[in-house]
């Protein structure tokens, strides 16, 4: 896009500007909330994660997934202000915190797709114990998602480098170099295979979780036993958390993201689009305040130190004596709820 593209592109989008009580109150309101939540849910949560050990790969997991949500809550306040028009802060969303925001995002999608494959595999190994070569090889692939997932976001915050006006931070594309727009492009094809490989992840294992709960449910059933019904439903949080945040947003990104590359759409098509990712990218940042309840009813070491810290008590089992109660198979009864 060239400056005269890019002109008259800002020209058309002053046509279609969003001057609303929609978008400079209601998400601002509803963002707010969310900032507040998360921020204190979370920062209880990384707390207790620092006391608990990192002794299987569920935990490593998780703790990854407190970072990522926490990063992702401190772009709210950015945004707050920008869609409120408290501040000449749109520039700075656009090149800086939006990117964050997405980058984090796709960090907490692959975690739990992580996360959901290790459920899996608890469910049909549930005395498999955690070795040091399998808890290094959790923080390696931990690492190798935060290093992928920087090399695809830092290039959106360098290439959004032209000079902003009061025309052009109406629509963060106007800040990008042509190849900026390009690149942009591109990632959000990619962030859609990720979002739908884990997809596919999560619906294949919970399918495969399904028959191996409803086996157990009947042999329970068969020897007279009172099935655990409860834990089964526990075991679902994870893939309701997912359906209700990223799965509509995901169907919407791609038509919007057209809108914000290309010309193909008008204004009152642009303005629904806008609306409709504005909504959809609400539910996903609510993901941040949801899923501390996977901590507390998937993570037993979580739930249990976060019970004795509301007691103001010493945890049941302090992570430094975790081996006292080890069972003979070698795994640990207060790491995780068993599926």
């Amino acid at each position: 896009m060239d400056n005269v593209t890019a002109g008259a592109a800002a020209g058309n989008s002053s046509l279609c500007a969003r001057h609303d009580k929609i978008t400079h109150v209601l998400f601002p309101l509803l963002y707010t909330v969310l900032f507040f939540t998360g921020l204190v849910t979370n920062s209880l949560a990384m707390r207790i994660f620092f006391q608990i050990r990192s002794k299987s790969n569920f935990i490593i997991f998780l703790k990854n997934t407190v970072i990522s949500d926490l990063l992702m809550i401190l772009t709210f306040p950015f945004k707050i202000l920008s869609d409120a028009e408290l501040g000449s802060l749109r520039a700075l969303v656009c090149q800086v915190t939006s990117v964050v925001f997405y980058f984090t995002m796709y960090i907490s999608i692959s975690f739990l797709g992580l996360i959901t494959v290790d459920r899996y595999q608890k469910t049909t190994r549930p005395f498999t114990t955690a070795s040091s070569s399998r808890l290094l090889g959790a923080k390696v692939l931990s690492g190798v998602i935060w290093a992928f997932m920087f090399f695809l976001a830092l290039p959106n915050m360098i290439l959004t480098n032209r000079k902003p006006t009061d025309a052009s931070v109406k629509k963060c594309s106007f800040l990008k170099s042509e190849f900026g727009l390009v690149w942009h492009e591109i990632v959000n094809y990619i962030c859609q295979v990720i979002f739908w490989i884990n997809f596919l992840i999560i619906v294949v294992c919970y399918t495969l979780i399904t028959k191996e709960l409803y086996r157990s449910y009947v042999r329970a059933r068969g020897a007279g036993k009172v099935p655990r019904k409860r834990v089964n439903i526990r075991v679902f949080i994870i893939i309701a958390v997912f359906f209700v945040c990223f799965v509509p947003f995901h169907f919407a990104r791609i038509p919007y993201t057209l809108s914000q590359t290309r010309e193909v759409f008008d204004c009152s098509a642009e303005n629904t689009l806008f609306y409709v990712k504005e909504s959809t990218l609400w539910l996903t940042s609510l993901n941040a305040c949801l899923d501390p309840f996977i901590y507390f009813f998937l993570c037993k070491s979580f739930r249990n130190s976060l019970m004795s810290m509301l007691r103001c008590s010493k945890p049941v089992t302090p992570p430094d004596q975790g081996t006292r109660n080890k069972g003979q198979n070698g795994s640990d009864p207060s790491e995780e709820t068993p599926l």
